[in-house]
């Protein structure tokens, strides 16, 4: 075994199990059993105390056959026998007529690290909302699971919508119990050591789909969406964004190895299945430092219980492990859970075709949760983003920068304490000449939490359109700092680009082809570095990936390097008119169609675009002023002009925000 690998089995009473070479010992000792009887046995063992009902057995055990219940019984008979039950009197299986089977040891965890370190761990109680049958005496155990729902009223009869909905809604109670039992085992393992704690990094994966439906996939990464956001509250842990683990999909989860590649030192994995109108949830926080499981559990729900339960047991959890919210952190959990299920499955496939880069159907599927729900701030506020990623990579224009705004003001009006909706509010503004209102929205994030990183990225941001790229500098690498790969795929650290270091520039990349943004500015660095034959390769990979904004100025630019001036002017000219119907305000992005046609050698357009840029909020004087991609121009009475408004805004900005 290698010694990043994890080698797992469970330990009950005498016994050891062992998934993986699908053996049971008893004190060391094989006993024998047959395939379907490990199979069966394993199926308890991993749901214990859970009822699981004949045909949902015969289901896992049997999962492409048709087979007769007494099949199931004779496996269950032969386990009796192995376990030895009428011998020592100890019973691990309870049958309860007409239901099904409960496992009813609490089994340990063993995890064999390969080094010889051995982590036991008591697999916790689950939540389990199970529906009561009136001809069966409910057991000790089934009384200890519904408990919490014995004093909610009965459910309203279902319809095929409700179910629908429900089963959705379902998710919600999933995703809330998920972030608040995180937030605690955070907050009670690592607040009360005697030393001083380092700082906690957090990951958490994508859900796996066991089942494998298409129809349900957008849940796994969804769901760890929702939980990422609800923990970059917590300022004592830092929390890696969905976009980083999104390559990590339905995959089988190394967490040592993903732990180096993330470069945290906590780990939060999770799998569902969806059967029915039924879902599991499991899930399992791991400390990646000392190989040990922090916490496990597995999560079962009826769908029409949850309506009726979800912020009862999202509540009574945060009661019952004594953590004392501080009044945002309750309030942002009150305000941001959604009312209706069907507003909840909107949000979360409107995430996932965020993280997918398909904005405007994104765009269309927020809109449909917040008119079902319009009270749901992270939908405002997420309704927000995608506008303003259609506006700034679609060619969607100034209507979508102003439906981007009216939404984040919503989600701030709905929640004050909205830190996404702030933080992307910021980025919009920069965008569209208003730098000045982003630096507040920003410094008042960090000052409620200064290990957000993306808040510290964002506002290197706004540094870089001012020309204050030493300060640019240093909040973007204070936010690698904290993050390393903080919008690593979506953004690039520009200014080391535009204050002349090329190379270090091309290091802060990630060595990723797949990403049209990135292979993009990887041939801006290279046409800088004057290796054309690569600049060119890149531009023409990133146009095929994705012939957005961007790419086609990378298509006119590897023109221009080809020789081919009238494909290129022809191509800028198209580009140009396209921003101006749609009222498109990127001034970092008219930057670069003057350097473009600089490059062409058409001076006035170059000139034009260049005026447009710098009134448009890209005051980066240093760059303007040394930016040899504008030679061509400098000679041109015009620019000198230009170049003096950028040092005007350039100064101002730095006097009014950067002066002690």
């Amino acid at each position: 075994m290698k010694p990043d690998e994890v080698k797992r089995s469970y330990e009950f009473g005498p016994f050891r199990l062992d998934p993986e070479d699908r053996t049971l010992s008893r004190d060391g000792e094989l006993v024998p059993l047959t395939i379907k009887a490990f199979d069966t046995l394993l199926v308890l063992v991993e749901n214990a105390g859970q009822l699981l009902s004949k045909d949902e057995m015969m289901r896992r055990v049997w999962p492409e056959t048709v087979v007769e219940e007494n099949n199931l019984a004779q496996q269950v008979s032969f386990l009796r026998k192995a376990l030895a039950e009428s011998e020592t009197g100890v019973k691990y299986i309870e049958t309860l007529p007409k239901r099904g089977y409960r496992f009813l040891a609490t089994p340990g965890l063993v995890a064999d690290a390969g080094v010889g370190l051995i982590v036991r761990e008591k697999i916790r109680g689950r939540v389990l909302v199970e529906e009561e049958v009136e001809d069966d005496a409910p057991t000790e155990a089934t009384l200890a699971h519904t408990t919490a729902e014995r004093s909610l009223p009965p459910p309203a009869p279902s319809s095929p919508v409700g179910r629908k909905q429900a089963a959705i809604a379902l998710t919600c109670l999933g995703l809330l119990v998920l972030a608040g039992t995180a937030y605690l085992l955070l907050h009670a393992r690592f607040g009360k050591r005697s030393s001083p704690p380092g700082t906690r990094t957090l990951a958490i994966m994508p859900f796996r789909n066991l089942k494998g439906d298409t129809q349900t996939d957008f849940l796994g990464l969804s769901l760890a969406d929702a939980i990422i956001t609800k923990l970059g509250y917590v300022s004592t842990v830092i929390v890696r964004p969905s976009s980083y683990v999104e390559k990590y999909r339905n995959q089988e989860i190394d967490p040592k190895k993903i732990g180096a590649e993330l470069n945290v030192n906590t780990l939060l994995t999770g799998s569902f299945m969806k059967e029915g109108d039924e879902i599991r949830i499991k899930t399992q926080l791991v400390d990646l430092e000392s190989n040990e499981i922090l916490w496990r559990d597995s999560i079962d729900l009826k769908y029409d219980k949850v309506l009726l339960v979800e912020d009862r047991v999202a509540r009574e959890i945060i009661g019952g492990m004594k953590l004392k919210l501080s009044p945002v952190e309750d309030k942002h959990i009150a305000l941001d859970a959604p009312s209706d299920p069907l507003a909840y499955e909107y949000y979360l496939r409107g995430v996932d075709l965020y993280t997918r880069n398909d904005f405007p159907m994104a765009v269309e599927l927020f809109r449909k949760s917040v008119s079902i729900d319009p009270n749901y701030a992270q939908a405002w506020a997420h309704l927000g983003t995608a506008y303003t990623a259609v506006a700034a990579f679609r060619f969607g224009g100034q209507e979508d920068y102003q439906k981007a705004l009216e939404a984040y003001r919503k989600a701030l009006e709905l929640n004050p304490n909205q830190i996404e909706a702030r933080i992307f509010m910021a980025n919009m503004f920069t965008d569209t000449n208003q730098v000045n209102q982003a630096v507040p929205l920003l410094r008042e994030v960090l000052a409620a939490n200064p290990n957000y990183a993306l808040a510290h990225w964002e506002l290197g941001y706004v540094y870089r359109f001012a020309g204050v790229l030493d300060e640019s500098i240093s909040e973007c690498e204070r936010a690698r700092a904290l993050d390393p790969q903080v919008k690593l795929r979506s953004s690039a650290l520009n200014a080391y680009l535009y204050s002349g270091q090329y190379e270090k520039f091309l290091q802060t990349l990630p060595p990723d082809d797949q990403a049209a943004f990135v292979v993009f500015y990887r041939g801006l660095a290279h046409l800088y570095l004057k290796d054309n034959k690569a600049a060119s390769a890149d531009f023409e990979r990133a146009f095929q990936l994705d012939p957005s904004l961007y790419t086609q100025i990378g298509k006119a630019l590897g023109y221009s390097i080809s020789g081919k001036r009238s494909e290129g002017l022809e191509l800028l000219k198209t580009i140009e008119a396209k921003m101006k119907e749609r009222g498109v305000s990127d001034a970092e992005a008219m930057y670069k169609i003057a350097q473009a046609y600089a490059l062409l050698g058409d001076k006035p357009a170059s000139l034009r675009m260049l005026a447009q840029s710098i009134n448009g909020g890209f005051f980066c004087y240093p760059y303007i002023k040394d930016d040899p991609l504008l030679n061509s121009i400098r000679d041109q009475p015009d620019y000198a002009v230009l170049l003096e408004t950028a040092r005007k805004g350039h100064e101002e900005f730095r006097s009014r925000f950067l002066t002690s």
